[in-house]
């Protein structure tokens, strides 16, 4: 074969193959339908009653799994944080009620107010923010994700804040919002490093994190349970932001990001000779392993929503508005 003729062999290919690629294009006009890439395209991340139904369906799945203290039921509905909260309640719940949950309550979300982001790429995601009968007067966040069209909305990342708290966002005008790529700079703390400093504030303190219930207050709280008579307890935090776990953040009215994000924690009470470690309750007696001898290390994970300020904003700290945690596994030794 001459290197010529092996030329342009190529070249009859590419030519082949350009003209499929046009027949495909004219088929696609004529039938009406076009193909568009969710990996490029800019597009809002759901249609708004398609949000509204992914909340219903969510809140159905729950109930029922809450009902019956089973897990499988709606293990298609959450992922991340929330699934391993909720997945680690309904099986504490299921060994110490076998037959259900006798006080079961069912969950009502009402006054949802949907925040759906224009994006390009996957993972597509959007916010509820609504009431509950439960948890007070709280507003329920809620932040549906998912990574396919095939694939159902999970909610990934459930925290509550006080009314009032969540702020306005930035939107166009046909009312969609805007995403936050999590490497930006410009705030006080870049997005994709909050779960990290997050843990190293909760270790060593500083100033970047304006006080409050999820930071000066539970820190002084951790440190007033650290020594007590014959119980030493010890604290190690991690950071966490892979997959489904990883922070997503919202562009505020104000140039500054609302950010939810991930972490985890581990609390190890050992007790002194001749002393003992105080008895858990049933629901972390469920989910332990190993014999509670002088030590008992409890695994949690938590996600919190964080107002993250633009730079030279306001007092330029970052305010965490809500956490939600819970107890995954633990550790008897």
């Amino acid at each position: 074969m001459s290197r010529e003729r092996g030329r342009r062999r190529p070249r009859r290919r590419e030519s082949g193959a350009r003209m499929a690629a046009a027949l495909t294009a004219v088929a696609l006009t004529a039938s009406g339908c076009v193909v568009v890439h969710g990996e490029r395209a800019v597009l809002p991340a759901a249609g708004r009653g398609e949000a509204a139904e992914a909340l219903r369906q969510f809140t159905e799945a729950y109930n029922a799994a809450d009902k019956a203290y089973d897990g499988s039921l709606d293990a298609g509905r959450t992922t991340g944080a929330l699934g391993d909260i909720d997945a680690a309640r309904l099986k504490a719940g299921h060994v110490n009620h076998p037959q259900g949950n006798s006080s079961y309550t069912p969950l009502e979300l009402t006054d949802a107010k949907f925040t759906v982001p224009k994006k390009a790429g996957w993972p597509r995601w959007f916010l509820a923010d609504t009431k509950a009968n439960k948890g007070a007067a709280a507003r329920w966040l809620l932040v549906f994700v998912r990574h396919d069209l095939d694939e159902p909305w999970r909610v990934a990342y459930l925290t509550l804040v006080a009314p009032g708290a969540v702020p306005a966002f930035r939107k166009d005008a046909d009312g969609w919002a805007e995403t936050v790529p999590v490497q930006s700079a410009g705030f006080a703390v870049r997005p994709d490093e909050l779960s990290r400093k997050y843990v190293h504030y909760l270790r060593d303190g500083g100033g970047v994190f304006a006080d409050g219930t999820h930071t000066s207050r539970w820190r002084a709280e951790r440190e007033r349970r650290a020594t007590r008579p014959g119980l030493v307890t010890q604290y190690i935090d991690e950071p966490v932001a892979d997959g489904d776990y990883a922070p997503l953040a919202l562009r505020t009215a104000d140039g500054g990001a609302l950010v939810f994000f991930t972490t985890r924690h581990y609390q190890k009470q050992t007790a002194a000779a001749g002393a003992s470690v105080p008895t858990p309750d049933k629901g972390v007696l469920a989910l332990t392993t190993g014999e509670i001898k002088q030590s008992l290390t409890m695994d949690t994970l938590s996600n919190e929503v964080a107002l993250d300020p633009r730079q030279g904003a306001d007092d330029g700290k970052v305010h965490v508005l809500g956490r939600i945690q819970g107890l995954i596994s633990a550790q008897g030794g």
